[in-house]
């Protein structure tokens, strides 16, 4: 019996693409789901300190719902770094301006807060249609379930 264990290397796990259409999915739970494919654990070759995860594409960012008052009462922030530079966006305005940036922040916060978490979040591929340019990477299609 092998009693050693074996950790995946960077270059030994093949990278697969998966496609989600985010229509009528909650925020929250679509954007846990993603940051799980992203750093691959649901792979059995999880390693939590290599890149092992699969690539991600994301359609229909613009329906994605948002539940409760966060529309109104939840902000984007952002600082310029000079005095009194933060901008804040809405929820709402954010919806309407870039959908897409809603569930990359939100994905981003969920991943490792280091250079693997930003690599990690370079394979979110999100798109507010329903076209994306990722089409000859042959996605395999995730269905996941509607709250």
């Amino acid at each position: 019996m092998n009693r050693q264990t074996t950790h995946a290397k960077n270059n030994e796990v093949p990278r697969n693409w998966v496609q989600i259409d985010a229509t009528d999915l909650v925020l929250g739970r679509l954007s846990t789901q993603v940051a799980m494919i992203l750093m691959g654990k649901t792979k059995p070759e999880y390693t939590p300190h290599h890149d092992v995860g699969d690539f991600v594409v994301v359609t229909n960012c613009d329906k994605i719902k948002i539940t409760g008052k966060k529309l109104d009462q939840k902000h984007l922030r952002r600082f310029s770094g000079h005095p009194s530079g933060q901008k804040l966006t809405s929820y709402r305005d954010a919806m309407a301006d870039k959908p897409e940036r809603l569930l990359e922040n939100a994905v981003r916060r969920m991943l490792p807060k280091n250079k693997l978490g930003a690599r990690m979040i370079t394979k979110l591929k999100a798109y507010a249609g329903s076209e994306h340019p990722h089409t000859a990477q042959n996605p395999t299609t995730l269905e996941l379930q509607s709250a």
